[in-house]
């Protein structure tokens, strides 16, 4: 059995006991938090129906904050001597996945 959740502003594929990184959650290590369900796939039964999908709760557990990859920004205009470097890094939450509940 697998979810498909929105968290972020994207929507992650989760199975009880995966641990996904998503964009950053304010809330402390080891609270719980939860998410929307979008789709739900118990073996060959697929729910996509949002009436059924609104009881539907992805439950998880924030296990840390980290940071994610380094990207640079790097701005060339030739001839003219214009550049410009800047970098940037996201904040991101692991969660664990705990439940799903909701399902029949």
């Amino acid at each position: 059995m697998y979810a498909i959740v929105k968290a972020g502003g994207r929507q992650e594929k989760v199975a009880v006991g995966d641990t996904v990184f998503v964009d950053r959650i304010d809330a402390a290590a080891g609270s719980t938090v939860t998410f929307p369900a979008v789709l739900v796939v118990d073996g060959a039964a697929v729910t996509s129906d949002p009436k059924v999908l609104s009881g539907v709760k992805v439950t998880g557990e924030i296990v840390e904050e980290v940071k994610g990859p380094k990207i640079h920004i790097l701005r060339y205009k030739s001839k003219t001597g214009y550049r410009r470097r800047q970098g940037f890094r996201s904040k991101n939450t692991r969660v664990k996945i705990t439940a799903i509940n909701g399902v029949k």
